[in-house]
């Protein structure tokens, strides 16, 4: 059993630091600045998250050569100067009555080019351009998908932690009773665990047994897992802030010859995106080399997803191992590698840890066993 650490929280300097990162992506890319509203990007530059995400506007405002600034309407002042990086800003608010879009006004340029938070309200993009025409808005990940990428080491911390209460929680499941009980209780067992290590949050419990093990985001339904199923488990959530997320398929009973066969082309093609990552190579070439592995098997088109994803205070984020994503990896990139094969009406393997980029290649942060584990 692993046992919960307390973790050193962030300080104001950890985030002013981020804040003058996030300016000099900004200025890098060619911006005036990001505008940052409620939802990870705000957790992340300043560790506030209003109580509700409403229709009122929050937003952070970073620009090269200026301090921080944020807007919150009034009520919810109190909540946002508790919040530790807010500190590191120089705080405005608006009354419920008021123009919210004026009173933010003075914190942009008139006829500036920003990056705005993907989760921003269209209303909120639309209120600005009204009362600035001049100003012109493009998606944080479009501009800046690398905002949140590259991890310093009290967030690799926290992601290893996360990384070994999710293994603790795989080698407990696989002592349970799967045969007979339904995909629920199982993945009802799965989060109980996640939450015994530390977990805060579970993000997502899937149990795909037997055909439903096809379908890549099966959700747990209240199909009897059987004797002699491939049963899939895809499950993570937060620890202190920051994600985990791990694969493993497992088989009640013995599996057939075929099953094993499917499951050893996954593991190997898992193990070559994993010896693919290092430093100034494309974020494609992971991809590329875990799917070489599967299409030279022969089983190419049942290899439907990318095969992996960033992961940091969200579970799924930038960077995408993806074809297409030719921005290379560099050290302290955390992301999923994944592969898959998927037959359809029949059984699904997948087998995903989450890794993180280093110096020279990479490390696991997911260390359980890649070998088949057979449950009853």
């Amino acid at each position: 059993m692993t046992t919960a650490t307390a973790v050193a929280p962030f300080t104001k300097e950890d985030f002013a630091k981020r804040m003058e990162r996030a300016a000099r992506q900004a200025e890098d890319a060619g911006l005036t600045g990001v505008l940052i509203t409620p939802g990870p990007d705000l957790v992340y530059q300043t560790e506030y998250q209003p109580t509700a995400i409403t229709e009122r506007l929050t937003m952070l405002v970073i620009q090269p050569g200026r301090d921080p600034a944020m807007i919150v309407p009034i009520l919810e002042r109190p909540d946002a100067v508790a919040a530790t990086g807010v500190a590191a800003v120089r705080l405005s608010d608006w009354t419920d009555g008021t123009d919210p879009y004026e009173a933010a006004a003075p914190l942009l340029d008139p006829n500036g080019t920003y990056a705005i938070s993907d989760s921003a309200w269209a209303m909120h993009v639309l209120g600005l351009q009204q009362q600035l025409p001049g100003t012109s808005y493009v998606s944080m990940t479009q501009r800046l998908p690398m905002f949140r990428a590259i991890k310093g080491e009290d967030e690799l911390e926290r992601l290893t932690a996360a990384g070994a209460a999710a293994d603790a929680a795989l080698e407990d499941i696989v002592h349970v009773r799967f045969a007979g009980r339904k995909e629920t209780e199982v993945a009802a067992d799965l989060a109980g665990l996640l939450r015994k290590y530390g977990h805060s949050q579970v993000d997502f419990t899937v149990v795909g047994s037997g055909p439903n093990g096809a379908n890549p985001h099966h959700e747990a339904g209240d199909r009897t897992i059987e004797q002699g199923d491939m049963v899939v488990l895809d499950f993570g959530g937060l620890k202190d802030g920051y994600g985990s997320d791990t694969t493993r398929t497992v088989h009640v009973g013995e599996p057939t010859e075929e099953e094993a066969r499917v499951f050893e082309i996954v593991r190997q093609a898992q193990q070559a995106g994993f010896e693919a990552v290092r430093p100034g190579i494309a974020c494609q070439e992971v991809d590329r080399a875990a799917r070489k592995v599967i299409g030279d098997a022969g089983y190419g088109e049942c290899f439907i997803h990318r095969v992996g994803h960033g992961i940091g205070v969200t579970t799924h984020e930038p960077p995408y191992m993806v074809e297409g994503e030719e921005h290379p990896i560099e050290p302290g990139m955390c992301f999923s590698i994944e592969p898959g094969i998927y037959l359809p009406d029949r059984f699904g393997v997948r087998i995903e840890d989450i890794v993180v980029a280093t110096e020279d290649g990479g490390r696991r942060l997911n260390n359980t066993s890649h070998e088949m584990r057979i449950v009853a």
